[in-house]
């Protein structure tokens, strides 16, 4: 049953864990206009380890349609609103801190899994406090621009596994976008693994089979590697 915490979200608790041992998390992070519900459906197809947690944005965009920053559509293209978005990434932060304690986590096995809108808040999170998460999926997504522009010492980002999946018919943010997410995050010290899709804006089977995949890869080397400590401050 989930909680009162500061976002509404929806919660699997784990179906396979090790006793006296708090489970790895992953917060799921949904795109613009969507909603909790939306990613939490792809739940049954991770690893049963996880606690996962399908976090509802603050932004309201519509009834039953949320967002983490509003975007305007303009004649030179689609502006963020820079401020509303950092002002979410702090509330995201104070809510995975929350998710550890209200669920007894593990603190040093945080993962972030986000579609579009939520891959950037993903990144955005993994940029800004990367000692917070253990590893990142960015699906559909577009660069933080602002915040690795920000980023003075890479060092703390050093074999954090990422990893970027882009459709190459995505008409809503095109394939240059996963593209530049893989370049920039090359020039980085993590551990990038990039794939591309024949897909539109969404999460195909093919993808979301590779995506389990990757997390169960990424959290049993976690497991055998005794999970590097993480930072909460």
């Amino acid at each position: 049953m989930a909680k009162d915490l500061s976002l509404t979200h929806l919660v699997r608790e784990p179906s396979a864990r090790t006793a006296g041992e708090p489970p790895p998390l992953l917060v799921l992070l949904h795109g613009i206009g969507s909603n909790e519900a939306d990613l939490f459906s792809l739940a049954p197809y991770l690893d049963g380890r996880f606690l996962v947690a399908s976090a509802r944005a603050p932004v309201v965009i519509a009834s039953g349609a949320f967002g983490w920053f509003n975007i305007e559509y303009t004649p030179a293209g689609l502006v963020a609103d820079v401020a509303q978005a950092r002002a979410s990434l702090r509330q995201l932060a104070v809510f995975v801190g929350e998710l550890v304690d209200a669920y007894s986590a593990d603190p040093r096995r945080v993962y972030l899994m986000g579609f579009s809108q939520g891959a950037m808040m993903s990144l955005s999170l993994m940029l800004s406090q990367p000692g917070m998460v253990a590893g990142v999926v960015a699906m559909s997504g577009r660069l933080p621009t602002e915040l690795l522009a920000d980023l003075r010492d890479a060092s703390a980002l050093a074999g954090l596994p990422v990893l970027v999946t882009h459709g190459t018919f995505d008409q809503v943010l095109t394939i240059e976008n996963g593209r530049a997410i893989r370049d920039a995050l090359s020039e980085l010290p993590v551990a990038l693994t990039y794939r591309e899709y024949p897909m539109a804006h969404e999460v195909s089977q093919e993808s979301l089979r590779d995506v389990a995949a990757w997390l169960t890869r990424t959290l049993t080397a976690s497991e055998g590697a005794g999970n590097a400590p993480g930072s909460w401050a």
